[in-house]
């Protein structure tokens, strides 16, 4: 069973810290769309509230652009829309395998463009009491990703909590919009 600091020091790159629901008055429970990060033996759950999610598909060979970042795998059609998609595992710094059956592309919008992110697999939706969530933990001397929004405690698992509008930097937010 990994440990948090297995999964979370993967994804640890940017300074800051974020609140669950920013200052908004919160429900008791957030809904999820639960994926999983595959690096070598080490499986890491992330959660991503619904609400960011347009639609899960099957993936799909993107094709390839040249002189863009190495987390872009390239560009699909989705039903007349060119979309960016983006490795996730490359943008997180994590060791990528070869894709599967399982992989899915998690179709969100990013700041006004829809983008489709590769997962190694969508596990469930679920609903997490906030009574079970807690801010993420300080990593590296205090360093933290502004996109980790806190973890899940479930019976036997932890989950990372995300925020993808906020995994890219401002430039590679311009760079996906100009794509």
């Amino acid at each position: 069973m990994p440990s948090e600091w297995d999964c979370i020091s993967g994804v640890v790159d940017a300074v800051g810290t974020t609140l669950i629901q920013r200052g908004e008055r919160m429900a008791d429970e957030i809904q999820l769309v639960v994926f999983t990060l595959n690096a070598g033996d080490t499986t890491c759950e992330y959660g991503v509230p619904i609400t960011q999610v347009q639609e899960i598909i099957r993936l799909t060979t993107p094709t390839r652009l040249p002189q863009v970042p190495a987390f872009v795998e390239g560009i699909i059609n989705l039903r007349g829309n060119i979309i960016p998609i983006i490795d996730l595992k490359k943008r997180f710094n994590m060791p990528t395998d070869e894709y599967t059956d399982e992989t899915r592309i998690i179709v969100v919008d990013i700041d006004g463009r829809t983008v489709g992110i590769i997962v190694d697999q969508v596990a469930e939706v679920l609903r997490l009491p906030l009574s079970s969530v807690e801010p993420p933990p300080a990593v590296i001397g205090g360093l933290t990703a502004e996109y980790l929004t806190g973890v899940g405690k479930l019976e036997d698992r932890l989950l990372i909590m995300i925020d993808v509008t906020k995994v890219f930097s401002e430039g590679e937010k311009k760079a996906l919009k100009d794509m």
